[in-house]
């Protein structure tokens, strides 16, 4: 299930992908109906993962820090929530053992985790903002 936080990342990106200049974080807290402080965390952690950029002065705000069409949901959701594997055994970049496991080679759980996390990364990956403000339908089947 989606975080607060991550549907918040995802309205804030859509919002920059449709504006042409800098958006401040009141415009976008406004427009989005998202908390100033709660944004401006999410701001900070899109930045440091390079997919905003942060420009100061009067014409300042922020802004996509590459093509709309560049940037997946698969990117965004990384970067707030952390790998997409529901388990840390099936996780390509934070793999770890599950605490409960008794043999990661054994385990009748993994191979279902590998297969959501393999499906799951490519749906997101195949969304771009750009696609996502396009009113693009997305089909699965």
């Amino acid at each position: 299930m989606l975080t607060q936080r991550a549907r918040n990342a995802l309205h804030a990106m859509l919002f920059l992908a449709r504006k042409d200049a800098s958006a401040t974080v009141a415009e976008i807290a406004a427009a989005e109906r998202i908390p100033h402080k709660f944004l401006e965390q999410i701001l900070a952690a899109l930045k440091t993962r390079g997919l905003v950029i942060g420009k100061r002065g009067p014409n300042g705000g922020y802004v996509l820090s590459r093509a709309a069409d560049a940037i997946s949901f698969a990117d965004i959701l990384r970067c707030i929530e952390g790998p997409l594997a529901l388990a840390p055994c099936a996780s390509l970049s934070a793999y770890s053992a599950c605490p409960d496991c008794r043999s990661v080679e054994a385990c009748e759980i993994r191979p279902i985790l590998l297969a959501v996390r393999d499906t799951t990364s490519l749906l997101l990956e195949g969304i771009s903002l750009a696609e996502a403000i396009g009113g693009k339908q997305v089909s699965f089947l």
